[in-house]
Order: structure tokens, then C-alpha cells, then sequence
């Protein structure tokens, strides 16, 4: 009788007990290999299953009555009843509109503005001077939103900087803060000063990762900066931000309660109150749990079906999430 052989996969083992052969797995050998390794990576599985995933089971509040001191278990049904309410709920749409457009206006201005900072950090010859400058840009990341908040309240008041400058060539004050009209600009630019710098770390790290052989051979054809940054730095940086994009789109509509909520007042709530803010007051102070739920389940299956869609575009240039 013919001996025949097994075929092991790559990195696989085979145990041998009695007459048995048994083929380990290639990742059961990885696991004991770089076992330390795994250990290091313990604390964030736990921290997502505990914070991220075994929350899930509360989604069953947006289609309950809950009531707080029945629980999950003893609430009654109503189905599909709270996501009908919201949507035939006039303000929702107030809410879900001013959501989307400052989101879309973040992602349109926002997003770009690591990717350029970076790129400017990355001509910057002086180790000393882009140190400097990267620890400045860093710091607003490290402020609260409250602390953030006043400072800009601060600067935009009636006595604040913009004011005094705008005195000086005989303009009258404004009232920004209280104006609907610049609310969600200060929004995004508050937004982009305070987080910008943050965000160029994992583009910097992109940019250190090209091969310096590749400038080498575009300076030896004639490139100069400007050629070898959209031919050589882009092109390459390009699976970073495709990736970091669909994860922005994944958020679209979860905006932060912090900022808005500190830069928020009465007279901007028709152009500034959004999903998070909403929530608040309707769940929190209000005690409408099983509605605010159904909202916030609207908003992850909007982000997911976003995300899915992109992630397909991103897929035919061979790039994506999965």
C-alpha cells in the first residue's frame, strides 16, 4: 500500500500520538511563539469587549418602553414604535440636518488639513525648528473642550482680540458667538486647530516609511520639491489616507458632544443643535431612553452603511478596510 503525505499548511506543525498524525496549526505555533506579544495586545481586547461590544446588548432599549427600574427584562415591546416617533418628529430633522452639514463640512475641510500640515513638516530642514513647531501644533490636543471652549468664547466676545482688531479699522463688534451665521465655521476651525497637529503623527510616520531612493532617482531626472510631493510622497501616503478617510466616514454623523455642547448657546441651537446634543437633553435630562436608543442606532447603521459603501469604492483600487 502506497504511503501517501499529508500536505502541511506553511508554519505548521505535526504531532505524532500512536498511529494518528495530527497537523497543528500554523497560529496555534505563532501564538506560543510570540506569546508575549499576545499578552501586550490583552488589555485592548478587553478594553473593546467590555466598552465597545458587550454595550451592544443595551440596543434592545430602541425597541422597548423602558422603563429604568424594570430593566431590560421586564420593559414591555413596542417594536418598531420609537424609530416611527423619531422620524415623525419635526425637530429630528433640524437635528439630523445641521449633524450632516457641519460633518460634511469637517470631512471637506477638516480631513485635508493633517494631511498638509504633514507635508509642510515634512520640508521643514531644520530638526530643531520642526521639533518646535510639532510640539506647538501638538499641545491644543491636550486641552479640554471646556478649556478650548473659553478660549474661544474669549476671543470672539465683544472685548475679545477680533473685536479690537476690528475696531481699529473703525468696524463695528459682532457678537460671533451669538451669530448663526458663523457658528459652524467656528466649529470646523476650532476643530481643525485643536486636533490638527495630532493628526499628522500617523502621516509623518507614513512619510518616514518611503524609500529615500525613490527622491534620490526623481532628483537625478530633474523633479523638483513640488514633482517629487505628488508623485512620490502623495502616491505613497495614499493607502494611509484611504484607510483614515473610511474611518472618518464610518463616523460621519458622530460629531463629539464635547465641542458642540461647550461652544453651543441658545441663540445657535437652529443651526448647531445636533444628534449627541439632542441625546443629552432628551435622554439624559429628559429620561427618554428608548427614543434617543432608536437615534442612536440610526446613526451607527447610517455610519456602517457608509462605511460599507466607500469600503466598496476603495476595493477597486485594491485598497480598504476588508
Amino acid at each position: 500500500m502506497a504511503n501517501t503525505q499529508d500536505h502541511l499548511e506553511p508554519g505548521s506543525t505535526r504531532v505524532s500520538i500512536g498511529r494518528f498524525n495530527l497537523k497543528e496549526n500554523r497560529y496555534l505555533v505563532n501564538m506560543r511563539k510570540y506569546w508575549m506579544l499576545y499578552v501586550m495586545v490583552l488589555p485592548g481586547i478587553i478594553y473593546y469587549l467590555v466598552f465597545k461590544y458587550l454595550p451592544l446588548a443595551g440596543s434592545v432599549i430602541a425597541f422597548q418602553d423602558y422603563q429604568i427600574f424594570k430593566g431590560m427584562l421586564s420593559s414591555s415591546w413596542v417594536g418598531l414604535d420609537n424609530f416611527k416617533f423619531i422620524f415623525t418628529y419635526e425637530d429630528f430633522y433640524l437635528v439630523l440636518r445641521n449633524t450632516a452639514i457641519i460633518a460634511l463640512y469637517q470631512l471637506v475641510f477638516g480631513f485635508p488639513a493633517p494631511i498638509i500640515l504633514a507635508l509642510l513638516f515634512n520640508e521643514v530642514r531644520l530638526m530643531l525648528a520642526k521639533r518646535v513647531m510639532q510640539s506647538l501644533f501638538y499641545l491644543p490636543h491636550f486641552l479640554s473642550w471646556v478649556v478650548v471652549g473659553g478660549i474661544v468664547f474669549e476671543l470672539l466676545s465683544s472685548q475679545g482680540v477680533f473685536n479690537m482688531i476690528r475696531g481699529w479699522f473703525g468696524q463695528e463688534t459682532i457678537l460671533f458667538m451669538q451669530e448663526q451665521q458663523y457658528f459652524r465655521a467656528i466649529v470646523v476651525i476650532s476643530g481643525i486647530w485643536k486636533d490638527v497637529g495630532w493628526g499628522t503623527i500617523i502621516y509623518l510616520a507614513a512619510i518616514a516609511g518611503i524609500n529615500p531612493s525613490l527622491y534620490e532617482a526623481a532628483v537625478m531626472d530633474g523633479a523638483n520639491r513640488w514633482k517629487q510631493t505628488t508623485h512620490i510622497t502623495l502616491p505613497t501616503m495614499f493607502p494611509t489616507i484611504l484607510v483614515l478617510f473610511l474611518l472618518n466616514i464610518g463616523n460621519f454623523l458622530e460629531l463629539g458632544f464635547d465641542q458642540i455642547y461647550n461652544l453651543l448657546t441658545p441663540m445657535t441651537y437652529s443651526v448647531g443643535d445636533i444628534i449627541e446634543t439632542y441625546v443629552y437633553r432628551a435622554g439624559v435630562l429628559q429620561g427618554q431612553y428608548s427614543v434617543t436608543t432608536a437615534i442612536g442606532l440610526f446613526q451607527s447603521v447610517i455610519g456602517f452603511v457608509l462605511l460599507w459603501i466607500f469600503n466598496r469604492m476603495a476595493r477597486k483600487t485594491e485598497q480598504g478596510l476588508w
